[in-house]
């Protein structure tokens, strides 16, 4: 028998709030984390808007020496989690040989790889710190968190690009339906808002090279033409249901489906048949009920000309006309593109529309796109019953994942 799974904490750094309820409440009032970069000269870039996290203050997880020792994306990582394990109350109320850890990032500590490199052309050989592989390796927000709460149970680092989030809760999901653990923190994690990785994505021509925030990150608008680079962690601790329920922990939703495959078709670009997107998504869905319009669809919704064609592609072909009683909306128009955080702060997003029956806005939709004629939720919040949500992410190399989280039922 397959154990249920649900979700008891959460938390979150994101670029419209270092914390669950500054990032619900800029989900709810369509609040704009996007602007003009302030980090390093953009003057010779042909982008000039990133979505940056403001204010960050990584002393709350950390002290002085232990952050020079670590790269942002982990502190955004650890930061996220401590807020989860502090939101669920399970620190000492599970068989730490029972407790896993599944966080990912698309790219780890390629700040710390500029500044090493920068070091090494700079000293040579012995420039170069001995805190570098440790800072930048790809599975060290992953060690980094298992250490810190003693998680003896699978401590694995997933990254699938864009869609690393919601595969690394996917993944935990099916760990615990199955039986291997009782409980995982999984996510995702991402900082790569340097120079190096925008070049590298305005080069590849990803990006919206708009200069201006307002009109630079437009899922399902006429007008788009690349996503933002944004940057940030969300965190979930999810637990086995009876677990959660024996110990009186706050349920805030439950996992109800997960499906993951490969359009195996381009490195960069989906399949624009969208035929193994429809098929992660119908695996997610298989044994669920659901009323489509009483469910929320949280896209992948990048702003690029052709993600945001071929996902509406799959939502009519997975739904047929029911495609269009569903609630659709894109919360990358507000934090931009997270990249391996995205998958987890949208699934964070599908938890405050189950709370609240509230579906967040796609905001700057002001010309939209004929050919994409499904309910996007322009601009402004909506309040209506929702009891399901889903979260697609499509990354590069092909990877598509879907999960689908529900009210809890007794």
């Amino acid at each position: 028998m397959r154990n249920r799974v649900v979700i008891t904490g959460i938390g979150a750094v994101t670029p419209i709030g270092n914390n669950v309820p500054a990032y619900f409440e800029g989900l709810r009032t369509g609040r704009n984390g996007i602007g003009l970069v302030t980090r390093f000269d953009v003057s010779e870039s042909k982008c000039k808007v990133c979505a940056e996290v403001k204010d960050f203050d990584p002393s709350v997880c950390f002290d002085r020496m232990t952050a020079r020792k670590t790269d942002l994306y982990v502190q955004y990582a650890v930061c996220a989690a401590q807020e989860a394990m502090e939101n669920s109350g399970i620190l000492g109320a599970v068989d730490a040989d029972a407790f896993g850890v599944y966080v990912g990032s698309g790219v780890g500590g390629i700040n710390t790889t500029c500044e090493e490199q920068n070091k090494l052309m700079a000293s040579g050989a012995k420039g170069v710190s001995p805190h570098f592989i440790p800072k930048m390796i790809i599975n060290i927000a992953a060690g980094q968190i298992a250490i810190r709460y003693g998680a003896h149970g699978p401590a694995m680092c997933v990254s699938t690009a864009c869609a690393t989030g919601t595969t690394a809760i996917g993944e935990a999901y099916r760990a615990i339906r199955d039986g291997y653990m009782t409980a995982a923190i999984c996510g995702g994690s991402e900082a790569a808002v340097n120079p190096l990785a925008l070049a590298g994505f305005v080069n590849c021509m990803a990006l919206s090279q708009s200069p201006d925030p307002e009109a630079a990150s437009l899922p399902f608008d006429l007008r788009r033409g690349g996503f933002v680079l944004g940057e940030g962690a969300a965190m979930l601790v999810v637990e086995e249901y009876e677990h959660a329920r024996q110990r009186g922990a706050k349920i805030l939703a439950e996992i109800c489906g997960y499906g993951a495959t490969c359009d195996a078709h381009h490195v960069t670009a989906p399949d624009p048949e969208a035929t193994q997107t429809v098929r992660a998504i119908r695996q997610a869905l298989d044994g669920v009920t659901y009323d489509p319009a009483r469910t929320y669809v949280n896209a992948h919704g990048t702003g690029t000309k052709l993600n945001d064609q071929v996902e509406t592609l799959a939502f009519k072909k997975c739904f047929g006309e029911e495609a269009y009683q569903l609630h659709i909306s894109s919360t990358k128009s507000m934090t931009g593109h997270m990249l391996g955080a995205a998958g987890a702060a949208e699934a964070l997003a599908c938890i405050l529309a189950l709370q609240e029956d509230l579906v967040p806005p796609t905001i700057h939709l002001e010309q939209p796109d004929p050919a994409l004629d499904l309910n996007y939720t322009p601009n402004t919040a909506v309040h209506t019953p929702i009891d399901t949500a889903i979260s697609t992410s499509l990354g590069f190399g092909g990877h598509n994942a879907c999960l689908v989280l529900k009210k809890v039922a007794p």
